[in-house]
């Protein structure tokens, strides 16, 4: 299907060269959901390389559908499941930014080891990114916010950032707009890879 990455082999580490042309930053965005924000940053941004990771067959063909119809040849969709693509699939050093924006925050006490922020994701977070690279999550749940700010605290190995609202082009996910509409107010954390970090 046009504008989806299919890896050649989903059990070895993906090479730069699969995932992006030659030197582009490469953003990722996991759970890209109906392609909202993954279609604003390839369309603001056509020097940089996205690609969404979306479980769901018919959300990644619909995005990868928006995709080639807006004829935005640096952004694809990858059909899998996001702690898998980030701890297995990519290679190190290779995002400039992961954008994890809106994700299910499994409120129930009992199902906490569900989220996807832990501490053994963050080091995978840490080992995919670029010296410089960022991590950026948001959430309308305050609790999974404070919960996520204490992971990187016990992780480390990230800087937290200021991150304002408009502190720089950021489109809004589809989740995003409905919460705002009901009065919600969104969580952000912005962290960093420390410049000299390996």
């Amino acid at each position: 299907m046009a504008g989806e990455l299919v890896p050649a082999d989903y059990f070895r580490r993906m090479e730069l060269g699969e995932l992006c042309r030659s030197g582009r930053p490469l953003e990722l965005d996991l759970g890209c959901g109906d392609g909202s924000f993954l279609l604003g940053m390839a369309r603001q941004f056509p020097q940089r390389d996205f690609i969404g990771v979306e479980r769901l067959l018919g959300r990644a063909r619909k995005v990868c559908k928006k995709l080639t119809r807006n004829q935005l040849e640096n952004g694809r969709v990858l059909r899998l499941e996001n702690c898998y693509t980030v701890e297995w699939l990519l290679p190190a050093a290779s995002l400039a930014r992961l954008h994890l924006l809106c994700p299910d925050p499994w409120p129930k006490v009992r199902h906490h080891r569900r989220r996807l922020v832990q501490v053994e994701f963050l080091e995978a977070v840490h080992r995919v990114l670029e010296p410089g690279g960022e991590f950026l999550f948001m959430t309308d749940h305050e609790e999974y916010f404070a919960w996520a700010c204490d992971k990187v605290t016990a992780h480390g190995g990230l800087e937290r950032l200021e991150w304002p609202e408009d502190a720089f082009f950021y489109p809004k996910t589809d989740f995003q707009q409905q919460w705002e509409a009901e009065g919600k107010t969104m969580w952000r954390l912005r962290c960093r890879k420390p410049p000299g970090a390996a």
